[in-house]
C-alpha cells in the first residue's frame, strides 16, 4: 500500500480540511469518509484510500460559486454551459483540482473519485462508485427518497445501487425544472445498459 495512505497522512489532510470547512459540511465529510471506508472493507477496495477520498471529496466546497469557477478557470480546467446553469456540481471538479495542486494528491483513481462524486459518470472504478454512493448515504443524511432502501442496497450491489441514485436524481432534478448535465445522463445510460445485460429488470 502506498505510504502516504498512512494515518498520519490522513490525520493531516482532515486537519488542513477541518480549518476550510464549516462544522456541518465537516461533519458531513466525516461521515462521508467513515461510510466509504466501511464500504471498502466490504467490496475489496483500500479502506484507508476510500477515508482520504471522503475527507477531500468536499474541499472546494468552502469557496462561493464564483470562486470555484475561477479556479477551474485559472487551471486551464473547461467548464460547460451546462456545469455553469448547474454550479452545485462544479465542487467537484473544481475539489479534484484542489486535491492534487494544493494537498498533494496525485492518485488518479482517487482525483477521479473527487471529481465525480456529484454527476458520477460512465465505467465508474469501484472507489468512485464508492465516494459517490457513500456521500448519498452517510449517516447525517435523512432527507433523500427511499434512503433506507438504498443504504441497504449499498452494501449489497453497487452498480444497482448507483442506478437507483442516479435515477432518483434525474427525477428530483426533473421535478424541479432542473437541467441535468450530461455527465449525469450518461452515467444512468450507461449503468442502465449494464443492469440490462445482467437481466435485473
Amino acid at each position: 500500500m502506498d505510504n502516504k495512505y498512512s494515518i498520519e497522512f490522513i490525520s493531516d489532510i482532515r486537519e488542513q480540511v477541518k480549518k476550510e470547512l464549516k462544522p456541518a459540511r465537516y461533519e458531513h465529510t466525516l461521515g462521508v469518509a467513515y461510510t466509504a471506508a466501511c464500504m471498502a472493507f466490504l467490496f475489496g477496495e483500500d479502506p484507508l484510500k476510500a477515508e482520504l477520498a471522503g475527507i477531500l471529496h468536499d474541499c472546494a466546497k468552502c469557496y462561493p460559486h464564483e470562486e470555484q469557477i475561477r479556479i477551474c478557470r485559472e487551471a486551464g480546467i473547461p467548464l460547460s454551459s451546462e456545469e455553469l446553469a448547474s454550479p452545485a456540481v462544479i465542487h467537484a471538479i473544481c475539489g479534484k483540482h484542489l486535491a492534487a495542486a494544493r494537498y498533494g494528491i496525485e492518485d488518479q483513481d482517487l482525483l477521479n473519485a473527487i471529481g465525480s462524486h456529484t454527476t458520477g459518470r460512465p465505467a465508474m472504478s469501484r472507489l468512485e462508485k464508492i465516494i459517490y454512493i457513500a456521500d448519498f448515504i452517510e449517516p447525517l443524511r435523512s432527507e433523500a427518497p427511499n434512503l433506507s432502501e438504498v443504504r441497504k442496497l449499498a452494501f449489497q450491489d453497487l452498480d444497482e445501487c448507483m442506478y437507483r441514485i442516479l435515477m432518483s436524481t434525474i427525477d428530483y432534478l426533473n421535478g424541479r425544472g432542473v437541467p441535468v448535465v450530461p455527465a449525469t445522463m450518461d452515467a444512468f445510460l450507461w449503468f442502465r445498459a449494464e443492469r440490462e445485460g445482467t437481466g435485473k429488470f
